[in-house]
């Protein structure tokens, strides 16, 4: 049996895909997803995220990792991806954040005409159902929900407080197009009665609601292996399901939504690409596509941590554990307290040098102590700040390791090869610190750990190297655009193949500056009117 469209991967942009390509009755999709379905008690309760985010064991989550990487003194970067219905928007900190103005702006600098900020910002406030309601800026309607944070805790706002102690502005919404200020991150929540406090995924907004749709076929635990042509056209695609080998014909197109990683792997498996990443491992040449896997961008971050006396936060004790038996029962009554937070509750975009036409580095405060992505764990009660380059220069590659589509990619962000990447995070640690020793936050502050009271710049880089790693935005690696190095044009298809698009963070030529899962979805969106010529009905767009 075959389908107008075959979508490869039920994430955050497979999930909105699969869901607005099927508002159209007359159009038959089939969703292919490695992972499960995304629904259990581990994705709803958005603090469980600490008991997926390891990857010890892995529930639904890829927990891939890096090539040794020569600007981490050798460290192997880890690299959560979510595997089920939502993909990492299922297993992320539900923080919506579109980015600055100029990002888009940029790119359609870069050739990818009809993506600067006034032709995406339609498709962000199609997806958006935010709480605060509907205006110029914000989507009221869309099935993203897109929330205040429940119940932040008063160590967040005095984060916000010490910030603006620091002369920092203080801003309320950072998704108007302009980004610099702290305050408090918006989440993608749900607010409404029924499942107020729960996580709303990619999935758990645009897929979950319409799987019984005859015209859309949602399969589970099956593995693309390849990509089927005839000649230069994609017809089909090959996966591997409960140990079983199948294959599903695609009548009109075949549409590539896993990410970062697993687009670019796709593509090369499937003998599309570069020939040095391809004939290697015994793989036939079906199109030479020289970016396919290169153009990796992500951002690199480093963690400020502190000890407290302070209770109301996470932490690992017999106080701890008692609280947060109180909070799961207040989560289960009405969907408030700690099992709501998104963990990192505090926002902050700012510039390390005021001559700067944008926020050059992100912070996320978070309320625990945060050291190896949750894989070390301390006694007691702490909180974390983050600090994050938003617009790296250094580039990095996803190629394969093997032949066996099973196996993970290879993945090498290049991390600090470019020096001004270095200097950015240590202007950013630096500043970051300051804002953690002002007076609003003194009370809190018990000691901090990892870092000496006082450092040289070359302490500073001896300690990034030695301990920052990704934030989990990995981007780029099937760029869009009409430049050599480009893989698919601005409407998305694959250049030089017929009947193949991809849709996820891949396409990205740069790196938003910002997390980049509501960008994402904004693509999908997007993707769906340009797959249907344009034809964004009011009836789709309205629902």
């Amino acid at each position: 049996m075959g389908f107008d469209y075959v979508i490869v991967g039920g994430g955050s942009a497979g999930s909105t895909l699969a869901s607005r390509l099927t508002e159209d009755p007359n159009i038959t999709v089939c969703l292919l997803e490695a992972g499960g379905h995304g629904t259990n008690l581990f994705v709803r309760a958005p603090a469980a995220v600490v008991a997926v985010l390891p990857g010890r064991p892995k529930i639904g989550n890829w927990a891939y990792e890096t090539v040794p990487q020569d600007g981490l003194k050798g460290r192997k970067g880890y690299q959560p991806r979510g595997k089920g219905l939502g993909g990492s928007s299922a297993i992320n900190a539900m923080l919506y954040v579109r980015g600055h103005r100029s990002d888009y702006d940029g790119w359609a600098d870069l050739g990818c005409n009809g993506w600067s900020w006034d032709d995406v910002l339609p498709y962000f406030r199609r997806a958006e159902n935010n709480e605060r309601g509907a205006n110029p800026e914000h989507g009221g309607s869309g099935p993203l929900q897109v929330s205040d944070q429940k119940s932040p805790r008063a160590i967040s706002h005095a984060f916000v407080e010490a910030a603006a102690q620091m002369q920092n502005r203080i801003r309320d919404d950072f998704n108007t197009g302009e980004t610099e200020g702290v305050g408090l991150f918006q989440v993608t929540q749900f607010h409404d009665k029924e499942r107020n406090g729960e996580r709303c995924s990619a999935a758990a907004a645009y897929l979950h609601p319409v799987m019984q749709r005859p015209n859309l076929t949602v399969r589970t635990g099956a593995h693309a292996t390849r990509i089927l042509f005839q000649g230069k056209r994609a017809t089909g695609v090959a996966y591997r399901q409960a140990k079983e080998d199948k294959k599903v014909e695609a009548r009109r197109e075949v549409i590539l939504c896993g990410g970062a990683f697993n687009s670019p792997q796709l593509l090369q498996l499937s003998g599309v690409g570069r020939p040095e990443d391809i004939k290697t491992h015994g793989i036939g040449m079906v199109h030479e596509l020289p970016g396919v896997g290169q153009n990796l961008q992500d951002h690199l971050d480093f963690i400020l941590s502190y000890k407290t006396h302070d209770t109301d936060n996470f932490g690992i004790g017999l106080t701890a554990s008692f609280n947060l038996l109180k909070h799961i029962w207040q989560w289960r009554k009405d969907g408030t307290g700690m099992i709501a937070t998104p963990f990192a509750e505090g926002a902050g975009f700012l510039k390390t040098d005021p001559a700067l036409d944008k926020p050059d580095i992100q912070l996320h405060f978070v309320i625990s102590v945060v050291d190896d992505h949750a894989r070390k764990l301390h006694l007691g009660h702490g909180f974390s700040c983050h600090v994050c380059a938003l617009h790296p220069y250094s580039r990095g590659s996803v190629f394969l390791q093997s032949g066996d589509p099973m196996a993970a990619p290879g993945i090498d962000p290049r991390y600090l090869s470019d020096d001004r990447d270095l200097q950015t995070m240590i202007a950013g640690a630096k500043m970051t610190r300051a804002i953690m020793q002002a007076p609003a936050i003194n009370r809190y502050r018990h000691k901090e750990l990892f870092l000496p009271d006082t450092l040289t710049d070359a302490q500073w880089e001896d300690h990034i190297r030695t301990r920052a790693d990704t934030i989990y935005h990995p981007v780029g690696t099937c760029k869009m655009g009409t430049d050599p190095m480009a893989v698919v044009d601005p409407e998305l298809r694959v250049h030089g193949i017929e009947g193949l698009r991809v849709v996820d963070a891949s396409v990205m030529p740069t790196l938003t500056g910002g997390n980049t899962n509501a960008p994402t979805i904004m693509i999908a969106e997007k993707a769906s009117d340009l797959i249907r010529g344009g034809r964004a009905s009011a009836r789709f767009a309205a629902r």
